[in-house]
């Protein structure tokens, strides 16, 4: 994925300023038609929870494509709450106030059903991103499963010489991308990489610190461990800064998804070497687009369907509704000063 670093480099103005406008769902009645069939877009974006850097980057690129095609993006959802239904009530109050469209990063792939199928009877588009539903009209994919899932066995098997025991520091049990990944790396570990042995895989939750003492549990448990992958951008965090003071630092590998500014500084002390990630504010972005050319009727979002988005240009809808931004981008000692966000 050829990434924008000039994005990056205006990107903590942008969710600064995103931050100061925040409001609640449909708090504010203008940015225009909320319907089908032209006018501009009224999106309401629901993270999987507010306060994570990786959701702030995603909402800044969503408002930042609103910006461009005339439509407005409103931010809500849960607090420190990652369970299957949190997202439920910010889903039925969207609806309640009509908005165009929502865009959503799913904590469960079936809880939000229910609700998701209500605003989609009351003609709202529904757009997941990050991690998916059953039910949907769009998937806007951060980049292909087995792209994401291939790349993070190659980082780890390369850091820990393609032998040894490792372990996997996952987000919610219950989220759909989450297990996706983990599903096919268990595939590609088994198939390609006979000397490696996967032994356990916990959950931290997106909490900081629930991940931080997973890390903790992990090496105590298995004291031959030589690796972690941790798919997630708060697990991987939590796990370089418990791994920078103890005395794994520099016999435990860890990789993974993560963001740049949450990992420099393990980068430059050397309890990380390499890691993984996609630009979540090109996703944000990009998820805007597609839910604007739901809203106004230039795709439907069956496969074959295409659309622009912004400067990010083109895009086709593929199999099962699903679009996928590009391939996930390595980070390192080499390039890691040049990514803010």
């Amino acid at each position: 994925m050829l990434i924008n670093t000039r994005r990056f480099a205006a990107l903590a103005a942008v969710a600064l300023t995103a931050s100061l406008a925040l409001a609640g769902c449909g708090s504010d009645d203008d940015g225009g038609d909320g319907g089908s069939g032209g006018g501009s877009s009224k999106i309401t974006m629901i993270p999987k929870s507010l306060g994570n850097p990786y959701f702030d980057a995603s909402t800044a690129g969503a408002k930042r494509a609103a910006g461009e095609f005339g439509g407005k993006v409103d931010e809500v959802g849960p607090t420190g709450d990652a369970g299957p239904d949190s997202q439920v009530p910010f889903i039925e109050t969207a609806t309640q106030q009509g908005v165009g469209a929502l865009v959503v990063s799913a904590n469960d792939p079936t809880a939000l059903c229910d609700s998701i199928k209500t605003a989609q009877s009351a003609d709202i588009k529904v757009v997941t991103f990050d991690s998916d539903t059953e039910c949907r009209d769009l998937f806007v994919s951060q980049a292909d499963a087995q792209g994401i899932a291939d790349k993070q066995v190659e980082l780890i098997a390369k850091q820990i010489g393609d032998t040894g025991e490792v372990a996997i520091l996952s987000a919610a049990a219950n989220a759909t991308n989450q297990n996706e990944w983990i599903k096919l790396m268990k595939a590609n570990l088994e198939a390609n990489h006979p000397n490696i042995k996967l032994v356990d895989t916990v959950y931290g939750d997106d909490d900081d610190q629930k991940s931080f003492d997973q890390t903790a549990a992990l090496l105590q448990a298995h004291p031959d461990l030589k690796g972690i992958i941790s798919p997630t951008t708060v697990g991987i965090a939590a796990a370089a800064r418990y791994l920078s003071t103890s005395e794994f630092k520099g016999k435990v590998a860890l990789t993974g998804l993560g963001a740049p500014s949450q990992m420099k500084t393990f980068i430059d002390d050397g309890t990380v070497t390499e890691f993984a990630l996609w630009n979540p504010d090109d996703l944000g972005y990009l998820a805007a687009y597609a839910a604007d050319a739901l809203v106004k009727g230039e795709i439907t979002g069956k496969e074959g369907d295409t659309f622009t988005a912004g400067d990010l240009k083109k895009y086709t809808v593929g199999a099962n509704g699903v679009v996928v931004l590009g391939d996930p981008f390595v980070f390192d000692k080499s390039n890691i000063d040049d990514f803010k966000f």
